[in-house]
């Protein structure tokens, strides 16, 4: 252990000595400081009291903390909490407060990082949100309030929902900000963005990318979704081989050829355009072969079409031979010949 990281676990220490023996006790359960932590629950049945009782406990004994550390070297993280909260538009997620708190200071080593978030409760300047489903536990100023946190979250999935695809984060908080305008007034994007970091329902991407976490596109699990990824970003027909490549490169996992090729080939999302070559079946591209695709492109045309009109149609969406397209016409079962270069289906 460090010596900054020794000296905040035992003027810790010190400080819980100056408690009574329950709440002193509590603490140190709920935290881990000694042995694994416990719930409420798990201290309540060892006392034989409630969770609620408990957490009173907790909360008298955390406030103590509070008045004791005013003297002591144990305000710089304290300091260094409220700094770093200001600089984030005054809202973090736990884990990310607490992880900035220890770069800025310099702690080293192993130290139980709960004795940290102690301490952040102790700051009467700053609130903790309570546990709920769906969310990461966050520190905010008072300002700050949960009807504020839970607008922007909900006008954020409106968002979303509405162009059903990520965006960039820019993009979205601008969304954001003029539909909550008339509510909250000018929410800054840095408030915006450590908003987006509580709610488990949305995940960001590429730095600058942002969706719904049940897209799977920004944190793919599945092959079938990392073929998906690599197509948005690539916004272009892929050859299953340049697909597969990418994917290793990318998530650094080595990819089978016929194993990505096999997921292609079943999965309805991709679309077999040409030789090998596959696009998204969202970018408007339907099954089917050459001829499927010729008999589609008479069916919405009101006239005959010569043979160059065909084939640039057929070549919007198929990356074929012109030759395979030739002989495709020539299939009178399907498809007449009715003037020198002029075509129609049966």
């Amino acid at each position: 252990m460090s010596t900054v990281a020794t000296e905040i676990q035992n003027t810790f220490e010190t400080i819980l000595s100056s408690l009574v023996e329950k709440e002193r006790s509590v603490i140190i359960r709920r935290i881990g400081l000694k042995w694994e932590k416990e719930t409420l629950q798990e201290i309540g049945d060892t006392y034989g009291i409630t969770r609620e009782r408990v957490r009173q406990i907790e909360d008298v004994g955390i406030k103590k903390i509070g008045r004791i550390m005013r003297t002591s070297p144990l305000m710089q993280i304290q300091e260094s909490g409220e700094k770093i909260l200001q600089m984030h538009g005054g809202i973090m997620t736990r884990d990310r407060l607490i992880s900035a708190i220890i770069a800025d200071i310099g702690i080293e080593g192993s130290l139980n990082y709960n004795i940290i978030d102690v301490l952040l409760q102790a700051d009467y300047n700053l609130q903790r949100s309570k546990p709920q489903l769906g969310t990461n536990t966050y520190f905010h100023f008072a300002e700050i309030t949960k009807k504020m946190v839970e607008g922007v979250h909900k006008e954020a999935l409106k968002v979303l929902k509405k162009k059903w695809d990520i965006l960039e984060t820019t993009a979205l908080y601008e969304a954001v900000h003029v539909g909550l305008l008339a509510q909250f007034g000018a929410i800054p994007n840095i408030v915006i963005d450590s908003i987006m970091d509580i709610f488990l329902d949305i995940v960001k991407g590429e730095e600058k990318y942002i969706g719904l976490e049940k897209w799977k596109i920004l944190n793919p699990a599945t092959l079938k979704d990392k073929a998906i990824y690599v197509l948005k970003k690539h916004k272009e027909p892929l050859h299953f081989l340049d697909i597969a490549s990418a994917i290793t490169e990318k998530f650094g996992e080595p990819v089978k050829i016929s194993t990505i090729h096999n997921e292609l080939i079943r999965n309805g999302e991709f679309i077999l355009i040409g030789r090998g070559i596959y696009v998204l079946k969202e970018w408007g591209y339907k099954d089917g072969t050459v001829l499927d695709v010729i008999l589609e492109i008479f069916k919405k045309s009101n006239t005959p079409l010569s043979t160059e009109e065909i084939t640039a149609r057929v070549l919007k969406v198929r990356q074929v031979k012109i030759t395979t397209i030739y002989m495709n016409l020539q299939n009178k079962k399907y498809i007449e010949r009715v003037g020198r270069n002029l075509y129609q289906a049966v």
